[in-house]
């Protein structure tokens, strides 16, 4: 998630365990807590190898539910041993109070599609819940509203009400994303068996900003196809278009490191384009078709195969200006898209063989 909402989170979480008379204090730890996993991405900065190697790195080690429990230990005793005080005078609910601001930033995390490495050092597929986008108001507002109450009430039991209210709201939401994302995936597998897709590998997430419209992609022998789901909108059965991907350039170049290590990052769900003799692959799982926001050129033509290249991150179409009024566009369509189901003459259907091994 966004980093403002993790310093709320950690803050609320640390201001509801503390004592009440520690609780500006707890508010101001929680934030710190909160956002620390994230400083990875000033470590990885300098120390990644490559484009692919800061992507794959992040949300690693700083994310790690066998790692964190060990920092949170860390920094309990040191701030027990050379603090001010307040945690020697209540050191158990203070434990509670920096583990819990710590872990829940990964934990939010995997709510997302980007993938958390919850386990880390192990190396399963990166966790990706993918229930809300990175940037959801309707997550973060209540746990805005109840540490700006806390803060300005301080100790009264008015503050502790507040806390605990915003954390079950909040709390309260996810829940919400993983019921409506039951209820696509459902509809999803329904669709996908009706065109013989019903093996395909897939994945649902929340559209920006809402969990009221998802997308779901699936992958397909010659390439994938994509489908969206309004809960307000749609009743009907759902309809997918289908979009090519050079799968053979893509099974070629399977042994080159950085397309192993892509595909163990985000389980294969990928688009392969070859532009100018240069192999490029998308990330399927974040931005919207045609634009992605993570393409990389991983490797150049070898005569009949592929030789590596170093990984170089391409910039996504919707940046600069016309990409603002692009997105612009986009995010209204989306709004629209919520309220209103496609006319069939707006409904593309995969073509022919979309289905079908090449």
């Amino acid at each position: 998630m966004d980093s403002f909402t993790q310093i709320v989170l950690g803050g609320a979480v640390a201001a509801a365990i503390a004592p009440a008379g520690h609780r500006r204090a707890a508010l101001l730890a929680g934030a710190a807590l909160g956002t620390l996993p994230d400083l990875d991405a000033l470590v990885l900065a300098f120390t990644a190898a490559d484009p692919v190697a800061l992507m794959v790195e992040h949300r690693s080690y700083s994310h790690s539910l066998l790692v964190l429990p060990w920092v949170a230990a860390l920094i309990w005793w040191l701030f027990k041993r050379f603090g001010h005080g307040r945690v020697a005078q209540a050191p158990g609910r203070w434990f509670w109070a920096i583990l819990l601001a710590l872990i829940t930033h990964p934990l939010l995390d995997a709510f997302t599609v980007y993938g958390t490495q919850l386990w880390w050092p192990f190396t399963p597929p990166p966790t990706m819940w993918a229930s809300v986008f990175i940037i959801d108001p309707l997550y973060t507002v209540w746990l805005l509203l109840a540490c700006a109450v806390a803060w300005f009430v301080r100790a009264r039991p008015l503050a502790q009400k507040a806390l605990v209210a915003g954390l079950v709201l909040s709390s309260g939401y996810l829940g919400w994303s993983l019921l409506a994302k039951h209820t696509v995936d459902r509809e999803a597998d329904r669709a996908l068996a009706a065109m013989g897709l019903g093996d395909a590998p897939r994945f649902s997430v929340a559209m920006p900003f809402n969990t009221l419209l998802w997308q779901v992609v699936a992958m397909t022998p010659n390439g994938y196809v994509i489908g969206e789901r309004s809960l307000i909108a749609d009743r009907g059965p759902m309809t997918f278009e289908g979009h090519p991907s050079n799968v053979q350039a893509l099974r070629q170049a399977a042994t080159l490191p950085a397309v192993q290590r892509l595909n163990w990052f985000n389980r294969g769900f990928m688009r392969a384009q070859v532009v100018d003799g240069e192999l490029r692959l998308s990330d399927l799982r974040m931005g919207l078709e045609p634009d992605y926001t993570f393409t990389f050129a991983v490797a150049r033509a070898d005569g009949e195969g592929w030789a590596a290249i170093t990984p170089r991150q391409l910039r996504p179409a919707y940046e600069g200006e016309q990409g603002r009024a692009m997105v612009k566009r986009r995010f209204a369509g989306m709004w629209q898209r919520i309220w209103h189901t496609p006319t069939n003459a707006e409904v593309i259907a995969p073509k022919a063989g979309w289905t079908e091994a090449p």
